[in-house]
This record gives C-alpha cells, sequence and structure tokens, in this order.
C-alpha cells in the first residue's frame, strides 16, 4: 500500500501535515477524543513527546469522533482542551474518520495487512509506533496506557532514536 511519506493530512489549525516531513523520524500516531475514559491519556503522551521530542521522536494525536460520540468540538474547541487541560504541545491533526468506508488515508495505511497490525479501530486512543525507516512497529490498544507501556516504548524509541535514555 504505498509508504507513509506519501500520506498527508491536515493540522488541526488547517496547514497540510506531510509525513514525509517526518521522514527519519519515530512517530507515535495516536487517534484521540476530548470526553473519554482514556482522555487523562494526553498527560502521559505529553510526558512521552517532551521526554523524546528532542532525539527525532514525534508524537501526533488524531482526534476522532466515532467512538461515542467523544471529540464532539471544533478545532479550537478541541486544541484549547487539549492545552489548557493537559498542557499539550504535541502536534494534532484536523479531526477525521479512522473506520468505514470515508477512512482517512493515514489509517488506511496504518490498518492494511501489509503493515503487519491489520484491523479496524476498536476505540479511542489505539497507538501506533513507526521507526525511523518508515516501517509500522508496533500497535497498542487503547487499555495500554502511556505510564504502563512507557518502559516497552521507551525502548523502542530510544533505540531507534539512536541511544538509551
Amino acid at each position: 500500500m504505498g509508504r507513509l511519506d506519501s500520506v498527508s493530512i491536515r493540522s488541526i489549525e488547517g496547514p497540510p501535515l506531510s509525513f514525509a516531513d517526518y521522514r527519519g523520524q519515530v512517530l507515535l500516531i495516536v487517534n484521540v477524543a476530548s470526553h473519554c475514559g482514556y482522555t487523562p491519556q494526553y498527560a502521559g503522551l505529553e510526558v512521552l513527546y517532551r521526554e523524546y521530542r528532542d532525539r527525532g521522536f514525534t508524537l501526533i494525536g488524531v482526534p476522532c469522533n466515532q467512538f461515542g460520540s467523544q471529540e464532539p468540538g471544533t478545532a479550537d474547541e478541541i486544541v484549547t482542551f487539549c492545552q489548557t487541560r493537559f498542557g499539550v504541545t504535541f502536534p494534532l491533526t484536523e479531526k477525521i474518520e479512522v473506520n468505514g468506508p470515508t477512512r482517512h488515508p493515514l489509517y488506511r495505511w496504518l490498518t492494511d495487512p501489509t503493515q503487519g497490525h491489520p484491523g479496524d479501530i476498536r476505540w479511542n486512543f489505539e497507538k501506533f509506533l513507526i521507526g525511523r525507516s518508515g516501517n509500522l512497529t508496533a500497535r497498542w490498544d487503547s487499555d495500554v496506557s502511556p505510564e504502563t507501556l512507557e518502559p516497552e516504548l521507551a525502548r523502542q524509541v530510544a533505540a531507534a532514536a539512536g541511544g538509551a535514555k
């Protein structure tokens, strides 16, 4: 199904965000929502982002309203919520659909069987790790919090980013 760096999506502010700009970096992509039981994960995700962003790591939050209508807000409301409630500084994208016939090309790529982690997104806060090579290396369910997966994620990010903490 092609390479991730051929995919683009709009940032939550509107301009295009091209994955080609992240070539050679480690990416964690998470479908997020503001009114979900997993929403407190924003805090742990921000900790991971701040810890590794200077080592070639980027975390991208992708708002989605497909699960229980838990992301009903406008772009401005989402940004305000994330920044004021959780101090989020990592990039956010436009609100998209991650499943179904109007699934965004990003999630078509992430869930394509050739990537090794196929299947529909089951709920908010599923996480996908993409290594420097541009290959999808891991997928975690919603209930795996940043704090719980941090040792494994930190190991993978540190190894991929060229050194342990």
